[in-house]
């Protein structure tokens, strides 16, 4: 069928609206506080909502379905991890964040350890974020390509400057509240094509359910022992608890999401009402994607990769209209994710960075860094999403390795910190360089699943970071 100009029109009104709508709090930002943290005023659930939107990009919605497409429902234990990991954090990690005025995770490590520590885990951050969200941007070029038929380094271009626009003039504030109305957009919109899909089966639901619980798809729970497999129930829960407990207490992109609570039981709020929307979020995207293979019935090969898929079933089968509405659906899944990483490395960089070496500069001057740093990133942003066009498979597997690489690392370090007293600055060091390069070995030498990467890395760092602040705490001692 392909898209009309019904559909066009309604993916070009998303496009001017969200844009308009993200402007509306430019004048609003006139200092850090507001720019970086929209002035800690923001409500639980908004909050709750941008943190979903945050960790959801086109990768989850593209992507997740053809998972399943290709597999079954086991991905399901992976987020069971995920609403664990957010309560480690809301007692082991949130708390620390409220004790003093933080602007960024990592002031926290200079807190505790000192400026050498900050500076090592600050720019991880700054490097496999802006990897990881290279592959994320990237995925949007597939479904813009295959949506309007642009280039894929047009599609890439177009999307990165509407975001950038709106994070550029409103700042977090911006960032939240567009990530509130863009959930709803591809939640809501999710929902219709599921229904959609629906119809188009003969014999519907029923029929659905009997060809795939038939053929294994609706499998939940894999208790396999098998260490090698990346979504068994022990990897599921178990790698999922150490992927969020790095992701969502050591990663900036969501940290600066919970400093912009009112309080610390706002912000815990926040983050637990927001594992129950993301069960629910993934538990759609997985559904969708046994559908589609029940709709088919033909091997995701003949699509070319499992990725393309779902984008290929919205244009070419969804009726007029509706198929507008989930491609500007994707869109909304992009922009939230693509502002929320460009805004936390804007703020990474301003504060864990620049002003450590310019305390001295005004209020107005500092905003105005700030925006032009966001302006630079976006442009790092364009370029990684570029070179992502020359190799990728399933691009959510890669995003989540690429990020799970440095996670194990940044969290023994934080854990370091909090829960111990004796681990001092060198020794984490020392266990923060061996268990990043320990993750490395695991991505680039081994077939160890992504699942298990953050606690081994996890694991190496913390034990290693402990055993060498010993060891320099009995060397200093000898000394004198």
């Amino acid at each position: 069928m392909g898209l009309d100009k019904l559909d066009l029109a309604i993916i070009a009104l998303y496009l001017v609206g969200i844009t308009l709508f993200g402007l509306r709090f430019r004048k609003r930002q006139r200092s850090l506080r507001d720019y970086f943290l929209a002035g800690r005023d923001i409500p639980w659930w908004a909050i709750a909502l941008s943190i979903v939107a945050a960790e959801t990009s086109t990768l989850t919605i593209i992507s997740i379905p053809g998972l399943a497409y290709d597999t079954n429902l086991t991905f399901l234990q992976v987020v069971m991890g995920y609403i664990v990991g957010r309560v480690v954090i809301s007692f082991v990690l949130l708390p620390h964040y409220f004790r003093g005025d933080l602007y960024t995770a990592y002031e926290l490590i200079e807190r505790r350890f000192g400026r050498g520590l900050r500076s090592l885990t600050a720019g991880l951050f700054l490097i496999t974020r802006a990897a990881a969200e290279g592959v994320r941007v990237y995925a949007v070029s597939i479904v813009v390509a295959i949506a309007l038929g642009t280039g894929e380094v047009a599609s890439i271009a177009i999307i990165t400057v509407l975001t950038l626009i709106y994070t550029f003039e409103g700042g977090l504030a911006a960032v939240i509240w567009t990530d509130v109305v863009q959930t709803a957009i591809y939640v809501g919109g999710t929902i219709v094509g599921l229904v959609t899909i629906l119809h188009l089966v003969p014999g519907g639901w029923g029929a659905i359910h009997a060809a795939a619980a038939s053929a294994g798809k609706l499998q939940v729970f894999d208790f396999t022992p098998n260490p090698w497999l990346p979504y068994t129930f022990w990897a599921g829960l178990v790698g999922g608890t150490f992927f969020i407990t790095a992701s969502h207490g050591a990663d900036q992109l969501i940290v600066q999401r919970l400093l912009a609570a009112r309080s610390l039981n706002q912000s815990a709020r926040a983050l637990l009402s927001s594992g129950v929307v993301i069960f629910f979020q993934f538990a759609l995207f997985l559904i969708v994607g046994v559908m589609l293979w029940a709709f088919y019935g033909v091997p995701s090969a003949n699509f070319g990769k499992a990725d393309r898929i779902y984008p290929t079933f919205i244009v070419t089968r969804m009726p007029h209209g509706i198929s507008g509405l989930l491609i500007a659906a994707v869109l909304a899944a992009a922009m939230s994710n693509l502002s929320a990483a460009l805004n936390s490395l804007s703020s990474s960089t301003i504060m864990d960075f620049i002003l450590r070496f310019r305390p001295q500069t005004d209020e107005g001057r500092r905003v105005l860094l700030s925006r032009l740093v966001t302006v630079c990133w976006a442009m790092v942003l364009f370029g990684l999403a570029v070179l992502a066009l020359q190799k990728v498979g399933r691009v959510v597997e890669v995003g989540l390795q690429i990020a799970s690489a440095a996670y194990g690392a940044l969290l023994g370090v934080f854990l370091l910190g909090v829960l111990t007293k004796r681990a001092n600055q060198r020794g984490a060091m020392v266990g923060m360089l061996f268990g990043f390069g320990v993750e490395l070995y695991l991505w680039g030498w081994t077939h160890v699943p992504w699942t298990w990467w953050v606690m081994i890395g996890t694991t190496v760092t913390f034990v290693v970071g402990y055993a060498a602040s010993f060891a320099s705490i009995l060397a200093d001692s000898d000394h004198a």
